[in-house]
């Protein structure tokens, strides 16, 4: 399944385990994730989660294997795949902590955003890189980074794609704290730990009133985003993206 739920006391740890493509999300990844956030949202004993990645990497963005073989049904498809995993993520009534390192690019932004709080290891590195193989941002990715920086900053990082660094990001807060690579486990813990111990009840409702306060809602954005990038799947420039990725080569755009 590539995604394992692990459990000690009242704390939830969901691993992303493909360290042979830094964690880079498969499909079936996605349906596993969204059943182990079923379980752990039907779990009155688990009070607070952590999402993280297995070896060198948080998550390096969406497979792309198979990207440019999609029509737009078969993509409006995996769009929804996509979205009702995030939004299970976003919408889970227990905190949520994304302890990242090392890549944390396209998609796997989008679900670090996802969470309440991001603990970074200092070789954590956040990139927005769709435009890299001629896509518009997933998983409500545009959404999140407009409530945590504001337009002008999200269109910087999305039209450069450009690597942010852990330091660059805490500044920018899109962290909440950043720790030496040694400790991003035992801190993202004791931060979780902290949290189950409290009254979740109140951060659940807290939580909601957080997100009470975003115009438009993600859904509404999500949907949006189904429809473009049905659209741009079928341009020249996201299989000529797709072909460098997997050619190791710069891509060669058109504009169209």
């Amino acid at each position: 399944m590539q995604v394992r739920l692990d459990r000690k006391d009242a704390v939830a740890t969901l691993t992303l385990d493909r360290p042979d493509r830094l964690n880079a999300m498969a499909d079936p990844m996605w349906d596993a994730l969204h059943g182990h956030l079923a379980t752990i949202a039907a779990d009155e004993g688990i009070r607070a989660v952590i999402l993280t990645g297995a070896g060198r990497a948080f998550c390096s963005g969406g497979d792309v294997t198979g990207m440019a073989q999609s029509d737009i049904v078969s993509g409006r498809a995996r769009s929804q795949r996509r979205h009702r995993t995030v939004l299970a993520l976003y919408n889970l009534e227990k905190p949520v902590i994304a302890a990242v390192r090392g890549a944390v690019y396209g998609i796997g932004n989008a679900l670090a955003l996802a969470c309440d709080l991001i603990v970074a290891s200092e070789t954590a590195k956040f990139s927005m890189a769709f435009k890299k193989v001629g896509l518009v941002p997933d998983g409500g990715a545009i959404f999140f980074l407009t409530q945590n920086l504001g337009i002008a900053r999200a269109k910087d990082l999305v039209y450069t794609a450009r690597a942010v660094p852990a330091a660059e990001a805490l500044g920018l807060g899109l962290v909440a704290r950043v720790v030496a690579d040694d400790r991003l486990e035992t801190e993202a813990r004791a931060l979780a730990a902290e949290m189950a111990e409290s009254a979740t009840y109140a951060l659940a409702l807290a939580k909601k009133m957080f997100h009470s306060m975003y115009v438009p809602t993600l859904e509404q954005l999500m949907e949006l985003e189904t429809l473009a990038s049905g659209a741009v799947r079928l341009t020249h420039d996201h299989k000529e993206g797709v072909d460098a990725f997997k050619e190791k080569r710069p891509p060669k755009f058109l504009g169209k």
